[in-house]
């Protein structure tokens, strides 16, 4: 029996049309062709890759606004449907690290060559596919004609690898862009990640006194103060950390990660700091952690008679809480169940890198972490996506747009 005049299609008739517009050749070609674009953070020229994903969203009738401080980092917003309903933004970002060393990669690294059904190039993975997926995805919802009881935004976004200062920091503050919920594309798997770690990133500086090498008793030495403490902090601290987890994470950590010291091979150090890259699950508060960190320093450093410590959260990196939308909130559903339609996995999980998302997160906007790829993978040479997890990850994009802002009888 044919649809009456007026009558709204059911759910399951737009997934069946949305998913129809989704044609392989077209995402990959997309894909290749921005793999292609060498848009390299530093030095962060996305301008390229950003007229590259513009170009087919404009040409679809999509309302197209750039948000940039910078002229070679704009973000583009492209937006479909009514104001008045609620609002779901999808984002990922065009910028990709430098390659490395040349003679490490077995293919090109801009080539975006096909072999064994798999793309390789830097960025292929982290974060291009995500953007594919997502520009393909809501070119169908277009395509399609599915009706719109809300707003549709595809937001593509540069600078997100050296911080997102220029990039979803500006984006996520732009007046008049309130989402009501955030998919951020980025390497999960196609899992559904309910939010990512936070940070309490911590610089930890020990001062000492100079003397001459020969007469170390006359100085106080800031190499072995910082030396006591690391040894106190993994022999104290690392091990609790352990034993705090969160259903959705793997356990809260922390690791020393950068060391520098030193005045000359013949004098006694004065000053000696290090870097702990400290990741923490929800319920851990960064400033709290800076402090137990310095509980432990300030024992420790009683060792090197004459000798101090600082300790303080790093501001670009440290002082963030994890993040986790409830499970039940409907963001998380609509992607649990599109991954259900597809046969993929739905068991939620949680993320452990940071990613542009935060920045929606910490106004208290449900986001989630969603995208083709594995991310152990990213940033490594011959880095590499396999063209079945774009069509994936487009496919249940595509199921989740309809289901959250697709107008459809219940």
């Amino acid at each position: 029996m044919g649809q009456h005049i007026g009558q709204k299609q059911t759910l399951q008739e737009l997934e069946e049309n949305v998913l129809a517009r989704i044609d392989q050749e077209e995402v990959i070609a997309f894909h290749q062709g921005l793999v292609r674009i060498p848009s390299i953070n530093p030095p962060g020229d996305c301008r390229d890759a950003i007229d590259f994903v513009e170009k087919p969203l404009r040409d679809a009738g999509f309302e197209i606004e750039r948000v940039q401080d910078l002229d070679i980092m704009p973000n583009v917003i492209a937006s479909i449907g009514p104001k008045d309903g609620k609002t779901l933004l999808v984002n990922a970002h065009v910028d990709v690290v430098p390659i490395g060393e040349r003679d490490a990669w077995t293919h090109e690294p801009f080539g975006a060559e096909i072999a064994d059904g798999r793309v390789y190039g830097r960025g292929a993975g982290d974060d291009k596919a995500s953007v594919a997926a997502q520009v393909m995805a809501a070119l169908a919802v277009k395509r399609a004609g599915i009706p719109l009881a809300g707003r549709l935004v595809i937001n593509q976004l540069s600078d997100e690898e050296v911080g997102g200062v220029h990039g979803a920091a500006l984006v996520s503050a732009h007046e008049g862009l309130n989402p009501d919920w955030v998919i951020n594309g980025e390497q999960t798997l196609n899992r559904v990640c309910v939010g990512e770690k936070g940070s309490a990133g911590t610089i930890i500086t020990v001062h000492g006194k100079t003397a001459h090498g020969a007469l170390p008793w006359e100085g106080a030495n800031a190499i072995e103060g910082l030396a006591e403490v690391i040894v106190a902090l993994r022999r104290e601290l690392w091990p609790d950390l352990e034993n705090r987890t969160h259903w959705a994470f793997k356990p809260s950590s922390a690791s020393t990660n950068l060391v520098e010291g030193g005045v000359k091979s013949n004098v006694v150090p004065d000053k000696a700091s290090c870097f702990i890259d400290r990741r923490i699950v929800p319920g851990e508060d960064p400033d709290e952690c800076r402090q137990e960190i310095d509980d432990i320093a300030q024992r420790a450093i009683k060792n090197v008679p004459g000798a101090s410590v600082t300790v303080e959260l790093m501001s670009e990196i440290g002082g963030r809480k994890a993040s986790a939308a409830p499970v039940e909130d409907p963001l998380v559903q609509a992607m649990l169940q599109a991954n259900e339609r597809l046969g993929l996995s739905t068991e939620p999980t949680g993320f452990s890198m940071g990613t542009d998302g935060r920045f929606w997160a910490e106004k208290g906007i449900p986001t989630i972490i969603y995208g083709p790829g594995d991310p152990s993978l990213a940033h490594k040479p011959d880095e590499w996506i396999g063209i079945d997890e774009i069509m994936a990850a487009a496919r249940a994009y595509a199921i989740a747009m309809v289901r959250l802002v697709g107008d459809y009888a219940e």
